[in-house]
């Protein structure tokens, strides 16, 4: 977790008033609002809020003080030149959008609000925005209780029916953060931490199937690896590309798919080393809806409190999440296709998102993903990653139906997250097509 506000550098861009060789110089004055802008903007795309937001924060924050503001993200900087009856100048803050964390957002959007309208100077809306960027995360306790619920909670949607099988997930997911919140403070680097919670599910599930603790290996692995996906920064790059932010939204995307291969190599590390391996046919059952939407709504909420949301606005995507997995639910039993299931469920999903956020003050991909986590193909990604590891352990005794059954399997799960991608983003690309902010 970054601390203190991005660091910040000033630099000239084309079209100021200044000459291109030497640096932007910023007002000392009070009512100056590039540095109020760039703290805002800085704070908001490194937890995650969208984009377009994050543009418009900025430009609100500057047209109150009677500048005009323009906006450039990318992935590892922010640029924000502002113009007025004075000339232009410019800043650089060096961030990442690397961090998910709902409470911040949240707080962040509230004091452009108030220094919009005029019921904050912008002194103290700085002096807000250092507040806020030093809030802590969510506590140990809550971050701990929620990967154990959670990962038990997936596990539950995904057949999971062992008494042994939950308390081995629930052991599983809590050592995972508590390495997690430990590792951060040695070893601040975004890989690690993910990849070192992998290994212990790995261990937890190998050694459970070495013992046999329980049979549900594949659940007892993965569920707790499921708390790390990284889906936020997924659905934020999938927004950029579909406004044609290409290389913002393809960074996003390449650090999601960083973050999953080292979920991943920690996964299969662990359970490298105690011998074992992953199954290719995970346990499953059918379970009843009013049990499958208790354990979806257990797990929206687990997810939000990962991503630090307020506990006063956990119901809201508990009950969305429950009415799009209870959807999905129906639409499976009348013999609707997996990706057609998931895209309407993710419709419904996304269409309610979109018109909360205005005004819960909440990022749209951190709410929307937390929403839908219990519809992704976990049983196709779980049977495709069974079969490459043992695709890698036959070499060329491979049976000609395994190559066949991983890429069946994969394609599988890519659809279903592309249905999922867009089923949630369409709504919102809509709305914010006919209706600014």
């Amino acid at each position: 977790m970054t601390e203190g506000l991005p660091s910040v550098a000033s630099a000239a861009l084309p079209g100021t008033s200044h000459p291109s060789t030497a640096p932007a110089r910023v007002s000392p004055a009070a009512s100056d609002p590039l540095p109020l802008v760039i703290e805002a903007t800085s704070l908001l795309l490194l937890n995650a809020e969208t984009t377009e937001r994050t543009i418009l924060a900025g430009r609100r924050l500057a047209r109150a003080l009677g500048h005009r503001a323009t906006v450039f993200p990318r992935w590892d900087e922010l640029i924000v030149r502002i113009e007025g009856e004075q000339g232009s100048s410019a800043q650089i803050a060096v961030v990442a959008p690397v961090a998910v964390d709902m409470h911040k957002v949240l707080e962040t959007e509230r004091v452009v609000d108030a220094v919009s309208r005029g019921e904050l100077a912008p002194e103290e809306g700085r002096s807000a925005f250092a507040r806020i960027s030093a809030l802590p995360p969510i506590s140990l306790g809550r971050f701990v209780l929620a990967a154990a619920v959670g990962a038990c909670a997936l596990a539950v949607v995904w057949g999971a029916s062992g008494a042994s099988t939950f308390p081995l997930i629930a052991f599983s997911a809590a050592a995972g953060a508590l390495l997690r919140r430990a590792l951060a403070r040695v070893i601040p680097t975004f890989l690690v931490q993910p990849f070192g919670a992998a290994l212990v599910a790995g261990l937890v599930g190998g050694l459970a199937q070495r013992f046999q603790l329980d049979s549900a290996l594949a659940l007892i692995a993965v569920c707790p690896c499921m708390m790390l996906v990284p889906g936020p920064h997924f659905l934020n790059g999938f927004i950029d590309l579909a406004r044609a932010r290409i290389a913002l939204g393809c960074a996003r995307l390449a650090f999601a798919g960083v973050v999953i291969l080292a979920i991943t190599a920690g996964l299969l590390l662990g359970l490298s080393l105690v011998g074992a391996s992953l199954p290719v046919s995970p346990p499953s059952r059918s379970i009843p809806l009013p049990l499958d939407v208790v354990a979806a709504a257990l797990a929206v909420s687990a997810f939000a409190s990962v991503y630090s949301m307020p506990w006063r606005y956990l119901p809201i995507p508990m009950v969305v999440g429950a009415c799009a997995h209870g959807l999905r639910w129906s639409l499976l039993e009348l013999g609707t296709s997996a990706e057609a299931a998931a895209f309407v469920a993710c419709i419904l999903v996304g269409g309610v998102v979109t018109l909360l956020t205005p005004r819960l003050r909440q990022p749209f991909a951190a709410l929307s993903f937390a929403a839908v986590v219990t519809l992704i193909p976990s049983v196709f990604l779980f049977r495709m990653a069974a079969g490459l590891v043992e695709l890698a352990r036959v070499g060329e005794t491979v049976h000609p139906g395994l190559a066949s059954a991983i890429l069946s399997n994969g394609a599988t799960a890519t659809l279903i997250l592309l249905a999922m991608g867009f089923g949630l983003i369409l709504p919102k690309l809509l709305v914010d097509r006919f209706h600014d902010g």
